[in-house]
């Protein structure tokens, strides 16, 4: 996987700072290239060898979508990086706490760039001085207008 440059991620120092953001536009990701030696390294570290990810010359000749394409579970694993990459959240600790409602509404082709979109849908107290936040993440392909995953992302802060 290869990214293109990084900028500054928005930083925040507490949960009140997060709350600020509910409501709010979402926070932008930089683009992420899928390459094929990345889906490669994912289907060998899961088990799920299916041609139409692993064998881009058969996904060319036979599957629909003309060439190889990423697991969509690839294409998930990438929220909490993009995230990162979007965010900074000055804290004790952080953890991943689950998903809601994933889709994933349109294949991602071996070679497409995508981003991610993270808008907070909410942030609650949560025990030990934290917050549990819910981002509507959508995933989207460049130069296509239809998202490629959509879910809701739940994280706890600790501050």
């Amino acid at each position: 996987m290869t990214t293109g440059n990084a900028s500054t991620p928005a930083a925040f120092r507490d949960g009140a700072a997060l709350r600020a953001l509910v409501g709010g536009p979402p926070l932008v990701s930089e683009w992420v290239t899928v390459d094929q030696p990345s889906v490669d390294r994912f289907a060998e570290a899961t088990g799920d060898q299916q041609w139409i990810h692993v064998d881009p010359e058969r996904a060319r000749l036979e599957s629909p979508f003309g060439g190889a394409i990423a697991h969509g579970f690839l294409t998930l694993s990438l929220i909490p990086a993009l995230l990162q990459q979007t965010v900074r959240v000055e804290q004790r600790m952080a953890v991943n706490y689950g998903l809601n409602r994933v889709r994933f509404t349109s294949p991602v082709l071996v070679g497409s760039q995508l981003r991610a979109q993270f808008a907070v849908a909410s942030v609650v107290d949560v025990d030990n001085a934290g917050v549990q936040v819910v981002w509507n993440v959508t995933l989207e392909r460049q130069g296509d207008g239809r998202p490629v995953c959509v879910a809701e992302f739940i994280t706890r802060h600790y501050f």
